[in-house]
């Protein structure tokens, strides 16, 4: 897959819109990768939620990813899923969902990246959270830029900077080495969706729209 912005739905910082409308816009505005992540929403509620996605992900040519529920990303079809460190182990998850489907995999420490390039079937790692953020409950504590850039100069894996990413802060994210950032409550909070992809991008850039990066 190919991104410079991975998106991430967020339903209840999205100003009241729900995930079908914002995935629409984030399609509109040119992100390449979009994960569903919610978490307080019934199995079947999720299950209608996702097919309706994944048809308009799939007409778009957009990579969907879901996150934690692996029987959901095979129900649907999906293209990935996105584990965590207290998941199923990452060599069962591509036991059941193929050869064909990505994963992705969090981690937090030095170690957790390395024991995912060893796992030898993780396709791209999760690092963060880089700042402090509210749209993860359980998450840790953040990792700052130590973490990103052992990652950035070590790690032959696609990496995935997350965690309290926006746009006043993006830029720094890139100078420490990440060249694809997950970007939660600045984007599906935003009025205008397209309109702060394109902030974000010509912060990314410096002044320009940064080129896609490939996972």
């Amino acid at each position: 897959m190919e991104s410079d912005i991975y998106g991430l739905t967020a339903e209840e910082y999205s100003l009241g819109r729900s995930n079908i409308e914002v995935v629409n816009q984030m399609i509109a505005a040119g992100i390449k990768v979009i994960q569903y992540r919610e978490k307080n929403k019934k199995a079947f509620y999720m299950y209608q939620e996702c097919l309706k996605i994944r048809e308009q992900t799939r007409q778009a040519g957009v990579t969907f990813i879901v996150n934690d529920h692996i029987d959901l990303a095979i129900a649907v079809g999906a293209d990935g899923v996105h584990i965590g460190q207290e998941d199923l182990p990452p060599k069962e998850v591509r036991r059941l969902v193929g050869n064909s489907m990505l994963i992705g995999l969090s981690t937090h420490l030095p170690v957790q990246a390395e024991t995912a390039v060893r796992s030898g079937v993780v396709d791209y790692i999760g690092v963060g959270p880089i700042f402090a953020t509210q749209t993860k409950k359980d998450v840790g504590q953040p990792v700052g830029w130590p973490y990103l850039e052992f990652v950035a100069k070590n790690i032959n894996l696609p990496f995935v900077a997350i965690g309290g990413i926006k746009e006043h802060n993006v830029a720094e994210v890139c100078r420490h080495g990440a060249r694809i950032c997950a970007i939660v409550t600045d984007i599906v909070g935003a009025a205008d969706i397209p309109a702060k992809v394109k902030a974000i991008r010509r912060a990314m850039a410096g002044k320009d729209e940064v080129g896609f990066s490939s996972i």
